[in-house]
């Protein structure tokens, strides 16, 4: 049996039911190309490399290689990257036939990796992720939620975002403190994604969440005028919070 490792943020999930309703929700098929972020001991593994004939597994943790190498055999042809995910290109890993990105991410990285997918969301088809539900609720939350920000402006504006279904604790080994949920990130066809530069699009977003109790005209202040804000039909006394995704686009070409 796999021994979880704290400092890897190691939660294995191990019930068949779960197991089962996030293989149904990805829907493999032969051909696809399946990359898995931090396959741990196997368990998402062995099922989607059974029913696709192929799959790419990114894992830092050395000691579980072996023994997923050797549970895989028989199920079709398994390639193990041997690294931490944010240092893998997955747009030279796509090359010419985009990927299905699915995993369980540990809680304490998992913004930072949905980050890195956005950054190479081109060579992405989709993403099926386990992570923490308040992650989850983050990322599909609308305008004026206490918990809208950042990542739900950030992903909102580049892929569909879908809430599918909560992982209690006890489906999982060692149990975490928290409940988790699987989401469904399918992102936008080129031409409905933001006409922005994107790094001057995560500069207003991140500057205007930075303080979230100020009104934009003090929050953006640094990058734009009160006067330059309401050019754009916002008003500079609301705060980031209640705007829309589409209201950052805006902000952004004020720029």
């Amino acid at each position: 049996m796999s021994r979880a490792k704290k400092h890897f943020g190691q939660h294995f999930l191990h019930e068949r039911s779960y197991l089962d309703r996030m293989v149904a929700a990805i829907a493999p098929q032969p051909g696809d190309r399946l990359v898995e972020i931090g396959p741990g001991p196997g368990a998402l593994t062995l099922p989607l490399l059974a029913a696709t004939g192929e799959l790419t597994a990114i894992e830092l943790d050395r000691d579980l290689i072996p023994d997923l190498r050797n549970k895989a055999a028989s199920c079709g042809r398994l390639e193990i990257i041997e690294a931490d995910v944010l240092s893998v290109d997955l747009s030279a890993l796509a090359g010419d036939r985009p990927l299905r990105v699915v995993g369980n991410l540990p809680y304490y990285i998992s913004s930072p990796i949905l980050f890195h997918c956005l950054h190479h969301i081109d060579a992405l088809t989709d993403m099926h992720f386990m992570l923490q539900k308040e992650v989850v609720q983050r990322m599909a939350a609308a305008p004026g939620n206490r918990i809208y920000g950042r990542l739900s402006v950030m992903l909102q504006l580049v892929c569909e975002v879908t809430q599918l279904f909560t992982v209690p604790p006890g489906a999982f080994r060692p149990p975490p403190k928290v409940d988790s949920a699987v989401v469904r990130l399918r992102p936008r066809a080129p031409d409905q994604r933001p006409d922005v530069d994107a790094d001057s699009l995560s500069r207003v977003v991140r500057t205007a969440f930075s303080q979230r109790r100020k009104t934009l005209s003090n929050a953006l202040s640094p990058l734009l005028s009160a006067e330059r804000i309401a050019e754009t039909g916002i008003d500079p006394r609301a705060r980031a919070e209640t705007l829309s995704p589409a209201d950052f686009i805006r902000l952004t070409k004020a720029l």
